[in-house]
């Protein structure tokens, strides 16, 4: 049993539905072009985590302050534990009493963007004797 009557969109109704259909096809790539604000006081460097709360920055030991957020490249909250021993390229603020506070690791895009702080960075590609994999021993 039919309790509505079925009518026709209409050229109105089309076009309607159409228009509805683009906007929500291009909402994930609205959403993947996402513009994150930098403070401008914000620094970049290199850092390194260590065993949290100590890291490195540029090569100096720093601390990251109780309460620290550190973002990932999706702006989402990610835990210091969990980025132990990698090089992260980060723009990153400090407390009033010197700690990091607020770290945001870098894309490609952002990276490539002019910050205070990029030119203490040193990154090396190369691996001297000391950090070489040692041999498998042959017994």
């Amino acid at each position: 049993m039919n309790r509505c009557a079925r009518r026709p969109l209409g050229l109105r109704g089309r076009a309607l539905a159409a228009a509805l259909t683009c906007a929500f096809a291009l909402l994930p790539a609205i959403g993947l072009a996402q513009h994150r604000g930098f403070p401008e006081h914000a620094l970049r460097g290199l850092m390194v985590v260590g065993t949290p709360p100590d890291i490195s920055i540029n090569g100096k030991a720093e601390r990251l302050s109780p309460g620290a957020r550190i973002r990932n490249t999706n702006n989402t909250i990610v835990f210091a534990n969990s980025l132990i021993g990698e090089k992260l390229v980060v723009n990153y603020v400090r407390e009033s009493n010197g700690m990091v506070h607020e770290v945001w690791i870098l894309n490609g895009f952002e990276q490539a963007q002019p910050r205070a702080g990029a030119s203490d960075m040193v990154i090396h590609n190369y691996r001297s004797g000391s950090d070489a994999e040692s041999p498998p021993n042959t017994r």
